[in-house]
């Protein structure tokens, strides 16, 4: 459930903070007072496209902020595998744009735009105002009859997805496997070249860390050798002035004394240790020095084994291991070339067998479809009675496609009959928007039904809609309530009634700056709305009562 809604300089919005209830919560207001900015505030906070014209005139940045509190098992399960995990039974969702960034965080933690979708997705479902001309698209329609039935068509629509896989990989490799004579022979050599280069190389496992090594020893030789001659010179027993003789001549005087005092003794032992760790390094210091030499042969020998490896990393991969693992590929190419015939056989056989498994998988997804289908079409007919097509008739019209894909072989069609004697048509030859509106309110009610989503938002779906149906369409709504939370901008007084939590958005403007304000309404406040809803211009003592018996009602109705 969405509990709070945080926006700052967002278009109008200078600032505002709405407190959400459970249930229905309306929001009304007079057009272009700023409903949809707060909807959209929402939108953008989880993840949705949005312009940097949002964005408050004069400020800086702008920020939406949402806090969900997560009180159903399978939605908190769902978060936790995308380690998102509440905190105290909530989730923060925020986002802030500021010039070119968009800065996105799930409970403070930084994260991607992708990934507050995915979170938003089991929290969270909008419906705008034009999402309903969506059901005239039929692969749309196919969506809606799958997420209705998705509990017992999901794993049979993974099948189906890896089975096209299987199939579509299967059948590209054999339709790139038609060549002929010329183009055989040409790819064979090619394979061959590239094969032998490869072997004739004999690479080592870690040879070039070591050649690098040993090439860029020997290209500083000279400077190695000049600054460790120095070195060695200041360090050793031959000059007067250097360290070991210097140590040397130290050790030798301290041990004239060293009888005089006992204490003396342990820094007898100390200075002894020195003068062996230079001797030892001076050692170690000469061997170095004779292994430096080698010969031009030596050089040449190093570097062009050198060069040969960066070539054929160049060509087959940045790695040593990269350029055996191609090597491993091409000579499973060569192989199923040298053996052409045989290997097309074989492929076009698994073919067939990945076609006929293909095709009894999408027999069984198309199988179970239309068993939902059917109860599709039976509780969305009740559903859109309730909402005043008195004599409606809906039906789902199933063609196979001549072609698989991923998504099975099923192509519908959601045909209708509003009136008695018509014949059953499709949505976009029949229907008009107000009417669309009310398919989709009945098609969110189902899927309601079926899902664990915590909120639904409506923006206008009132569109088209008046008179009685308006109130069948307020009734349907405060039913659909009851299961989950819902959040309407309505410009319906029939559904404003109906609110559990009311909200005017108000739009006035100060010392010549426009501002959107949120406030939420008491209960002789939403009477006093409702009589604007009712009576426009005139809002006569007729009317106020008129919207007082409105809302008692509304009461009676959800109850």
């Amino acid at each position: 459930m969405l509990t709070h809604v945080h926006v700052k300089n967002m278009a109008l919005i200078d600032e505002a903070e709405v407190e959400f209830g459970p249930g229905l919560n309306v929001l009304t207001g007079e057009t272009g007072a700023g409903k949809s900015i707060l909807i959209g505030s929402v939108g953008m906070a989880l993840g949705k496209k949005t312009s940097r014209d949002v964005i408050r005139e004069g400020a800086e940045y702008a920020l939406a902020e949402l806090v969900f509190e997560v009180e159903d098992p399978q939605i908190a399960e769902e978060l936790a595998e995308m380690d998102i995990v509440p905190e105290d039974g909530q989730i923060i969702i925020s986002r802030r744009l500021q010039g070119n960034r968009s800065i996105c965080k799930i409970n403070g933690e930084m994260c991607t735009a992708a990934a507050v979708r995915k979170a938003a997705a089991l929290l969270l479902d909008i419906h705008g105002q034009h999402e309903h001309q969506s059901l005239l698209y039929t692969d749309r329609q196919l969506d809606y009859l799958d997420d209705y039935g998705q509990e017992k068509t999901a794993e049979l629509k993974k099948t189906v997805a890896e089975d096209y896989a299987r199939y579509r990989d299967c059948k590209k490799e054999l339709e790139e496997l038609c060549l002929d004579e010329e183009q055989k022979k040409r790819q064979l050599d090619f394979l061959e070249f590239e094969v032998n280069e490869i072997e004739e190389a004999a690479l080592k496992k870690g040879e070039d860390e070591n050649l690098e090594i040993q090439f860029r020893r020997m290209m500083n030789s000279q400077k190695i050798t000049e600054a460790l001659t120095e070195v060695y010179s200041m360090t050793g027993y031959e000059e007067m002035h250097s360290a070991g003789s210097v140590i040397g001549y130290a050790m030798q005087r301290l041990q004239t004394v060293t009888a005089c005092d006992e204490r003396l003794e342990g820094l007898g032992q100390t200075i002894s240790d020195i003068d062996s760790l230079i001797n030892d390094f001076n050692r170690d210091l000469s061997d170095y020095m004779s292994e430096l030499t080698f010969s031009k042969e030596e050089f040449v020998t190093v570097s062009d084994r050198l060069n040969l490896i960066n070539h054929l990393k160049e060509k087959y991969g940045n790695t040593l291991e990269d350029i055996q693992k191609y090597a491993e590929e091409k000579r499973i190419e060569l192989d199923k070339l040298k053996h052409y015939e045989e290997y097309k056989a074989e492929l076009a056989q698994k073919c067939k067998v990945c076609e006929k498994k293909l095709t009894q998988s999408c027999e069984r997804l198309s199988e179970q479809r239309k068993k939902n289908a059917a109860e599709f079409e039976k509780k969305l007919t009740e559903h859109l009675k309730d909402l005043n097509f008195n004599d409606v008739r809906f039906q789902i019209r199933f063609e196979k496609t001549q072609h698989f894909s991923a998504n099975g072989t099923d192509s519908i069609a959601f045909l209708i009959s509003t009136n008695p004697g018509e014949p059953m048509r499709e949505l976009a030859a029949v229907v008009s928007g107000g009417e669309l509106s009310r398919i989709m309110l009945g098609i969110r009610t189902l899927l309601a039904e079926q899902e664990h989503t915590g909120t639904l938002i409506f923006d206008e779906i009132d569109t088209g809609i008046s008179g009685r149906t308006a109130q069948k369409v307020a009734e349907k709504m405060a039913l659909i309530s009851r299961g989950c939370q819902v959040l309407c901008i309505t410009h319906l007084p029939q559904i404003a009634a109906m609110a559990d939590c009311h909200f005017e958005i108000e739009k006035s403007v100060e010392e010549g700056v426009t501002r959107t304000s949120v406030r939420r309404l008491q209960e002789e406040e939403t009477c006093e709305e409702l009589a604007r809803m009712l009576g426009g211009s005139q809002i006569t003592e007729a009317v106020y009562e008129n919207a007082r018996e409105m809302k008692r009602l509304a009461r009676e109705c959800k109850k």
